[in-house]
């Protein structure tokens, strides 16, 4: 339950009172106590300080003398204090502390710091606040015989007047709460209505209703605090009037824009961003303080965006992650001050990215057909100009050179022709399941004379059980054939190719190993570009195109699978090729 400022009055009040209480009774039972101490104490010393009563004692101190003893002090009870059932004496052995006699006839007593210390020849007058007696004990010799008197009280006179000054105390913490709750009623009558009613006005305000006035009864500080907060509504009803309008300005072109927009303040705080400048800074701005120089710092310096005139705009670039930023600063004023700064991010990425593709995709296939078209021109032209004059091997040799670089120049028209339909999506899979093992094995079949023709080992691995697939059979095993060309193209001779089949949980692993040149760490990750080659004069030299690893890419990608390549130079590759694993029940649906 809400505790309001009534309860908390109350509750100090009352508080209050038990604190007060509590202290009064501990002083008065503190007090109460002592008393009955040092009266105890002050009638023991006057009692046993009697000469002629020690003495008696002493002479009846024998080892018969127990009950002498006793009689003395029995007749002595009235100085003593002996009462029944409050105080008694008793009487034991000077040695051990053994109990002789004890005048409320118990017959037990249990050895307390003075009997101790009568026991050591000394008397025991110590006393203690906390404990539940009260006793005192002296040590008497006599010629025949040592003996300790002991006087003991159980404080029950002290704890029935303690126990009746608990109940009038009681009965006074009472009327006092009863008190302090009228009190705290007029109290709130005169001090915390006027405070509820400024809460009420003050939430009202919170939730916009600012048509609300206080009205003001007194002339004291309560008074004053009400007439301030009148005027302060009427003017926070104002002021957020003109920013909620220019705030709705401001939301409605920041939500519609697809650049983003950045304000800062003078200081350099973001003061306002939209979504879109969130997505393209890939920054979060919600619930913390930004600095320009933390978002815009490598651009320009906060003094420097500061020091623009009004006409000024300072340009820069940014790259976040894969995005390619345009970036524009420029001053914004209010009331004839600069009031911050303003960045406005355009996202030039695609732009960028297309222009860098195509240069890149006009170089490459100028380069590659550069060199045959020179060929064929240059071979064609000594045939025109020979004439007759050439001989025919020459002659023959010459359109043998003309006819290779054709063909080349068809391979590279006819693969970019592959990917364009890859890119337009225009490529159908005939798909069908498969043991990928036949189709590796077929490929090895058809290698296996021309790598045995340049020197090298084709080494075979295959699982005994079927590795079942579901794809395009002719398109995985022209992969399969690409890949293992470029091993058997980059291995020197004496070396060795491994193909193999290995299946993996839910998948299926078809690997090509060769013991080649190997490529270097930092090409892995574009070998798979459009004519992309690591050793570019072997590669054209040997026939390449640099499309190959594209096409087989694709058609991977098309598959559901994936290429992974593990390479160290002068050691060789190793290229995998990942494609779904086909279980015996989606096998035998397919078939059907």
């Amino acid at each position: 339950m809400r505790r309001g400022l009534h309860f908390k009055v109350v509750l100090i009040m009352l508080v209050l009172i038990v604190a007060l209480m509590l202290v009064v009774s501990a002083f008065l039972i503190r007090g109460v106590t002592r008393f009955y101490l040092q009266q105890f104490y002050l009638q023991m010393q006057s009692a046993f300080s009697k000469t002629e009563f020690v003495q008696e004692l002493r002479a009846a101190a024998d080892p018969e003398g127990v009950g002498s003893m006793a009689e003395i002090l029995n007749a002595y009870s009235g100085a003593l204090g002996i009462e029944e059932n409050t105080r008694a004496f008793y009487i034991l052995t000077g040695d051990t502390g053994r109990l002789l006699y004890a005048s409320d006839g118990s017959d037990s007593l249990p050895l307390t710091p003075n009997i101790i210390t009568a026991l050591t020849g000394a008397e025991g007058y110590a006393s203690s606040m906390a404990a539940d007696y009260m006793d005192v004990a002296l040590p008497i010799r006599g010629e025949g015989g040592s003996y300790v008197v002991c006087v003991r009280d159980n404080r029950q006179t002290a704890a029935a007047l303690t126990g009746d000054m608990l109940t009038v105390i009681l009965e006074a913490l009472v009327i006092g709460l009863v008190i302090s709750v009228l009190l705290s009623f007029l109290l709130a009558k005169t001090m915390v209505r006027p405070i509820q009613s400024l809460t009420r006005a003050a939430r009202n305000m919170a939730s916009g209703d600012f048509s609300q006035q206080i009205e003001v009864t007194a002339a004291d500080e309560i008074g004053i605090l009400t007439r301030t907060f009148n005027e302060m509504g009427s003017r926070l009803h104002d002021t957020l009037l003109d920013i909620e309008s220019e705030r709705n300005k401001l939301a409605t072109v920041f939500l519609h824009m697809t650049d983003g927009i950045v304000a800062f303040s003078g200081d350099g705080e973001v003061i306002q961003v939209n979504p879109a400048a969130e997505r393209l800074l890939d920054v979060d701005f919600s619930g913390v303080t930004r600095h320009f120089g933390e978002i815009f710092g490598d651009i320009a310096s906060l003094e420097q965006a500061r020091a623009m005139k009004n006409d000024e705009v300072i340009e820069g670039e940014k790259e976040i992650g894969s995005r390619s930023l345009d970036i524009f600063l420029a001053p914004f004023y209010g009331e004839g001050v600069q009031g911050g700064i303003l960045a406005v991010i355009h996202d030039v990425t695609a732009q960028r990215r297309s222009d860098e593709q195509r240069r890149e995709f006009v170089a490459n296939v100028s380069h590659e057909l550069r060199t045959p078209i020179t060929n064929v021109r240059s071979y064609a032209e000594t045939l025109v100009d020979a004439g007759q004059d050439m001989p025919p091997e020459t002659v023959e040799s010459f359109l043998g050179v003309i006819l290779s670089e054709s063909d080349r120049m068809t391979k590279i028209v006819q693969d970019l022709l592959a990917l364009s339909k890859f890119d337009a999506g225009e490529v159908d899979f005939r798909l069908e399941p498969f043991d990928a093992c036949q189709s590796v094995r077929k490929v090895y079949e058809a290698m296996r004379l021309d790598v045995a023709k340049h020197g090298l080992a084709l080494n075979l691995s295959l699982p005994a059980a079927p590795a079942w697939v579901l794809g395009d059979r002719d398109r995985i095993e022209q992969v399969i054939i690409n890949i293992a060309t470029n091993a058997v193209r980059y291995t020197a001779k004496g070396g060795s190719v491994e193909m193999s089949v290995a299946p993996a949980e839910g998948e299926v692993l078809i690997a090509v190993s060769d013991t080649g040149i190997g490529i270097p760490k930092e090409d892995i990750p574009r070998i798979f570009d459009r004519f992309y080659r690591v050793d570019k004069a072997r590669s054209r030299a040997m026939g390449g195109t640099g499309l190959g690893l594209s096409i087989a890419f694709e058609i991977v990608r098309r598959h559901n699978g994936r290429m992974e390549i593990e390479s160290e130079v002068g050691k060789g590759t190793t290229m995998t090729v990942h494609l779904p694993c086909l279980d015996p029940e989606e096998r035998s649906h397919e078939a059907v």
